[in-house]
């Protein structure tokens, strides 16, 4: 049983620092600010349901709960199937059962036992407990006092230790999305290695499995419990992910030989029941977590005998057996990978802007979609491959647990059951592009009878390789109440439409995908009640990239927001700590191929700007680093365009204080607000004369 999630989630004070030269915050009618910020703050009073997991043996439930008008606290909640109308019960390390951060869950084999991680203890660092959950209650116990970072918590087969990943010593690693630790000295002497480790659970005693030269990923035991096959990379990993392999690592003696080298990234392992075979998920992915591609699968030998050494010059290469493509061609995306049955791999997959689960033999064949649904899905799998417990939302529906078989679940929760979002219509848009079929959304405001065409933001999701689907967030929430029409294309290069799709827009940054958001907005006006005369446009990510490119490409925006957006690829290579992400995208390295980098750099034609542009980065973000707002802002400035730069103190690719991401959403509305016309005033109704 595994937990996965179908979706791209998007995440919250005041600016942290304002640019020197940077014009005033735009001037807003109070009403309208007050009104968005009291619905900003009714919607972080909703319930946030971040992971569900089902029990082996499908009696029980149990999920992790935000906890409202906190930042971090979460609470683990479970709920016994037999019973659905007893009250869950509170799973927790907290001895006071005072508000902490928990989750991270795994049931045990026989469905008694639950690992998770908590901060209840000394120091409010993340460290492993485990409890009881069977209902004969008792205190969780912890087994580490770790001083570092603990991730992933699995138990063995057998049940007698949980496997963990653990960086020694290294409390500030917190990913390439996190705020980057501050560099000084010798920098990059020593990056934490991410490391396989076990835990015992009768006498808590933990044991460093996986090599010191390598630094790992995911992780997957094997049916037996002998090895667990892993993806891992060179250290640094946070930006070696890119070219990772697919290795088994022995869980007694460490000894490490590679099952697969991949042309592309690899994610999601999974063995199949008798342990002789490894599924994996490879394709081309633009972040670590987000994750995207075909299914393959590799012949696992009982005997490994390529075993590999790590050392300076990194990883020997060894002979490995060939990986079947069972899901070549289709038109869809994978996104999380199970093995229940010996006979039938189970993955969860984007398909055209809706979520899916989706079967295939391991040998290959015609692959069956078992559920399909416009919304996303967060899906825990029974051993059957049929029974489930998941976590379902929509534009217009907050997340709720749901269980039983898959596609005829049943609602389990009602926590936010009097969270209501008025929207009119939701529409999925497809259109053609350069001869190819592109989807996206359309979320209109509800009509306010006065026949007016509706102002409109086209949102372009970052990745490139990522995808929008039909998800409760507050952003649409936001823009659709204050009477904004909402576009959210998925132009090449995102999932939904398989492989070939992804890689669409490799060496074409820019071009292509931009080209089919403008056929996008072009389906929109041609169809929906929208004016064409107040579009804005916005993303964060790879979609602050498109929307400086926006800017500088066409006058058909009267406003734009960019956030974290890359404006010269050239100077993004050298600054940022993840540039192996761009090799596969551009074919070679900025020093090799300089101009493919300069061909799509927004900077290169920052003269032809004339919409009001501002510009929002996190101050210690390491994926997009703050200069690249820098460089596009004072261009802007230089050139005598209105704009505004916000940098949010102490922040890093994701936003993560709920005052900063509150000021995001508020100011991105307001810059909105202030620069779109005003709208038309509407003609008189000529009413027919009386016969």
């Amino acid at each position: 049983m595994r937990v996965a999630s179908l979706a791209v989630a998007v995440g919250c004070w005041v600016w942290g620092a304002l640019a020197s030269g940077a014009v005033p915050a735009p001037s807003t009618p109070a009403p309208a600010r007050l009104e968005a910020s009291a619905t900003y703050d009714a919607l972080q009073r909703m319930v946030r349901i971040r992971e569900v997991s089902l029990s082996p043996d499908g009696t029980r439930v149990a999920w992790v709960e935000s906890v409202p008008g906190t930042a971090e606290a979460a609470r683990l909640q479970v709920r016994e199937l037999a019973h659905p109308e007893r009250a869950p019960v509170r799973v927790t390390a907290s001895k006071d059962g005072a508000p902490c951060a928990e989750g991270s869950l795994s049931w045990s084999p026989d469905g008694r036992w639950l690992a998770f991680l908590s901060t209840a203890g000394e120091g409010r660092a993340r460290q492993l407990y485990v409890a009881d959950a069977s209902g004969a209650g008792g205190p969780a116990r912890r087994l580490t006092t770790l001083k570092g970072v603990l991730a992933a918590p699995k138990w063995s087969p057998d049940g007698k230790v949980v496997g963990l990943l653990v960086i020694e010593g290294a409390e500030d690693a917190q990913g390439p999305r996190g705020p980057a630790a501050r560099e000084t000295g010798v920098v990059q002497a020593s990056p934490p290695v991410k490391r396989f480790a076990v835990v015992t659970v009768e006498d808590a005693r933990l044991r460093l499995v996986s090599p010191a030269g390598l630094f790992i990923h995911e992780y997957a035991w094997s049916p037996d419990g002998a090895r667990v096959a892993v993806t891992a990379s060179l250290p640094p990993g946070d930006a070696n992910w890119w070219n990772a392999r697919v290795y088994a690592v022995e869980a007694g003696t460490g000894e490490t030989s590679l099952l697969h080298a991949p042309r592309w990234q690899v994610a999601e392992p999974a063995w199949s029941p008798d342990g002789r075979r490894l599924a994996f998920i490879e394709g081309l992915m633009s972040d670590e977590g987000n994750t995207g591609g075909d299914v393959l699968v590799v012949s696992v030998p009982e005997r490994l005998a390529a075993k590999v050494r790590f050392g300076e010059k990194g990883a020997l290469p060894a002979k490995v057996p060939p990986a079947l493509d069972v899901t070549e061609g289709l038109k869809a995306t994978a996104t999380d990978l199970f093995w229940p049955t010996a006979e039938r791999l189970v993955f969860g997959a984007q398909a055209q802007g809706e979520a899916a689960l989706m079967a295939v033999a391991p040998g290959g064949g015609a692959v069956t979609t078992l559920w399909k649904g416009p919304e996303h899905v967060v899906v825990s799998l029974g051993k059957d491959g049929v029974t489930s417990a998941v976590v379902r939302d929509s534009f217009t529906q907050p997340p709720e647990v749901w269980t039983g078989p898959v596609g005829a679940w049943k609602p389990l929760t009602r926590l936010n059951a009097d969270v209501r979002v008025p929207v009119g219509d939701v529409r999925s848009v497809t259109w053609t592009s350069d001869g190819q079929s592109v989807q996206g959304w359309l979320v209109l405001p509800v009509p306010d009878g006065s026949g007016r065409k509706v102002p409109m933001v086209t949102v372009v999701h970052g990745g490139p390789a990522a995808g929008v689907l039909s998800t409760f967030n507050p952003q649409t929430a936001l823009f659709v109440a204050r009477g904004y029409a909402v576009f959210m294309p998925n132009p090449r290069g995102s999932y939904g439409q398989g492989e070939a799709f992804v890689q669409a827009n490799r060496r074409d940054f820019g071009f292509g995908d931009f080209n089919d958001v403008m056929a996008g907005l072009d389906a929109v006006l041609a169809s929906a009640p929208v004016d064409p005369a107040r579009q804005g446009i916005t993303g964060w990510s790879y979609g602050g990239f498109l929307t400086m490119w926006a800017v500088t490409r066409t006058q058909r925006f009267q406003a734009a927001v960019a956030g974290a957006g890359i404006a010269n690829w050239q100077s993004y290579y050298g600054t940022n700590h993840i540039d192996t992400w761009m090799l596969p995208y551009f074919g070679a390295s900025v020093y090799d191929e300089p101009e493919v980098y300069t061909r799509s750099s927004p900077i290169n034609g920052v003269k032809q700007v004339r919409t009001p542009t501002l510009v929002l980065h996190g101050e210690r973000d390491v994926e997009v680093p703050a200069s690249q707002g820098y460089e596009f802002h004072k261009a802007l400035k230089t050139l005598g365009v209105k704009t505004q730069l916000v940098i949010y103190a102490d922040e890093g690719h994701g936003l993560r204080k709920p005052e900063h991401l509150k000021d995001r959403l508020l100011r991105t509305l307001d810059w909105f607000d202030a620069n779109l016309p005003a709208a038309p005033e509407s003609k008189p109704k000529v009413r027919a004369p009386a016969r």
